[in-house]
């Protein structure tokens, strides 16, 4: 059964990208969202069981996303996700919920799955 994902990023431009690579490795896109209200809102409802987060958000930080969506009794893996290198987040990232990271640039179905399977 393919993971359901929700994608989480301000740049609708990112988020076509992102869709189109995860459906094409056989990944069902559940959802989109562009802020972190929204995609609080979206997982309630959509129910995915991976949201592809990004950090830098325009309401709340992906942070702060992934510890309320962690809250949820069935709530999904969240991978974080950021233009940035990953040592721009290294102190809030060992501390997050969030089962990892992936750099944009680096995104790929296998980089996903190897932190939510």
């Amino acid at each position: 059964m393919a993971e359901r994902v929700l994608i989480v990023d301000d740049h609708a431009p990112f988020r076509s990208i992102a869709r189109a690579l995860l459906t094409a490795e056989g990944f069902e896109v559940v959802g989109e969202a562009g802020d972190g209200r929204s995609a609080l809102e979206a997982s309630r409802r959509l129910r995915p069981t991976v949201v592809l987060l990004d950090i830098q958000l325009p309401d709340l930080d992906g942070f702060e996303v992934a510890r309320q969506l962690a809250a949820d009794p069935d709530g999904p893996a969240v991978v974080l996700t950021s233009s940035r290198d990953s040592s721009s987040y290294r102190r809030r990232l060992a501390g997050s919920t969030a089962r990892g990271f992936i750099a944009k640039a680096e995104l790929s179905g296998a980089a996903v799955a190897a932190l939510v399977g």
